[in-house]
């Protein structure tokens, strides 16, 4: 039996996590488990699963969390709690915070953990060098979580890195992928938030609608897979079945299929490198009628090209690039600007920045508060 820490754990790579590990059996047990402020959700996931170590972010939740929980679990609250639970030592740790706020706990897991069970991308995209030497030091397996990185893993399984020529992730194209670009400055909030595919977080479901998603996942790809920028290439696949492809130096493609259910990859990430029976649907390729593919619009979808840009730049440009991100989807979902202002706001940020090769923890930070001072002086009071 392994143990597990899940941080993020009521939210939608969290929630799937517990549900593959409760199909398993008896072969992985839940030791902690970290959330944000739905403390509702985590007090039944605390009493069903009984973990030694819970820990809540939002301090003011802390007291209906305890009424709640019926457990002997110990109970933290705040900060410093996530990172205790990052750093418990669970031989797997799947990491669901989403955003920026990773960074810290992933670093913390790396400490202590042999396996990294990674579903978030800004981490990565944030301090991709310091992150993967921390691996490789400390002798951590990173597996990724995301449908195209896992699709890209398992292609890999059984080839060499210096075959590959290079790789694809693909992507539905989102929901605006069929609004003409001269519309998308009107599209609302509970327009970009319905994917068509995948049912995801506030934050990752806009992120697809910009396909700014994308450009993360170029991002997150160069750093696992150690590609330069020129051997990762995006393509729109609106059927959703293929979740990435690897082309090798023979001319060789292969591809990963699987039906869109986060579950697959999550449990492929907990059960490397045996794959075990899951209870999701098969694809009935019998019925399926085409597999159709084409290049992104970078000129109505800018923020993808903006990402591939940085992918180019690396040092601290990665770092504004999730933090004005982030504000701006904030600002977005409060109304305060138009999903067309993301790429602008961004850019102009990202000009004024003086970047700095292989930056150290201290250096990303600062400079992801500084990128947020700054995007901010573009939102509405």
């Amino acid at each position: 039996m392994k143990t597990v820490a899940i941080l993020g754990s009521t939210g939608s790579i969290g929630k799937n996590a517990l549900k593959v590990i409760s199909q398993l059996g008896n072969k992985f047990k839940v030791v902690a488990l970290a959330t944000g402020a739905n403390s509702g959700l985590f007090a039944r996931q605390i009493n069903r699963f009984r973990p030694r170590l819970a820990a809540i972010m939002d301090e003011s939740k802390f007291s209906s969390l305890k009424k709640d929980v019926k457990t002997r679990t110990r109970l933290l609250a705040g900060q410093e709690a996530i990172e205790q639970v990052a750093g418990f030592g669970a031989d797997i740790v799947v990491m669901a915070i989403g955003g920026s706020a990773a960074l810290v706990p992933t670093l913390k897991v790396l400490e202590k953990s042999k396996r990294l069970a990674l579903a978030n991308k800004e981490c990565l995209v944030m301090a991709g060098d310091i992150i993967m030497r921390e691996s490789k030091r400390r002798g951590v397996e990173i597996i990724p979580v995301d449908s195209e990185h896992s699709a890209i893993f398992q292609c890999l399984k059984e080839e060499g890195k210096k075959t590959i020529e290079k790789i694809y992730l693909t992507g539905s194209g989102g929901p605006l992928k069929d609004v003409a670009k001269e519309r998308l400055e009107f599209v609302q909030p509970e327009v970009a938030l319905r994917h068509p595919r995948w049912r995801m977080g506030k934050k990752i479901s806009i992120d697809s609608a910009t396909l700014m998603n994308k450009g993360l996942e170029v991002i997150e790809a160069g750093y696992l897979f150690n590609l330069t920028p020129q051997k990762i290439e995006v393509l729109i696949h609106p059927e959703a079945l293929i979740h990435s492809l690897v082309e090798f130096c023979d001319g060789t493609i292969l591809a990963q299929l699987a039906a869109a259910d986060m579950r697959i990859p999550i449990q492929y990430a907990l059960t490397y490198p045996k794959r075990m029976p899951s209870r999701v649907a098969r694809i009935d390729l019998a019925r399926e009628k085409r597999l159709s593919f084409h290049s992104p619009d970078l000129n109505k979808f800018p923020c993808l090209k903006l990402a591939m840009q940085v992918a180019r730049q690396k040092g601290l440009a990665g770092t504004v690039l999730c933090a004005c991100d982030e504000e701006c989807v904030l600002a977005y979902l409060a109304g305060k600007i138009k999903i067309t202002d993301f790429a602008p706001i961004i850019e102009n940020v990202l000009a004024k920045l003086k970047n700095k090769s292989n930056p150290s923890l201290k250096d990303i930070l600062n400079v992801d508060k500084w990128a947020r001072e700054e995007v901010k002086k573009w939102f509405p009071c």
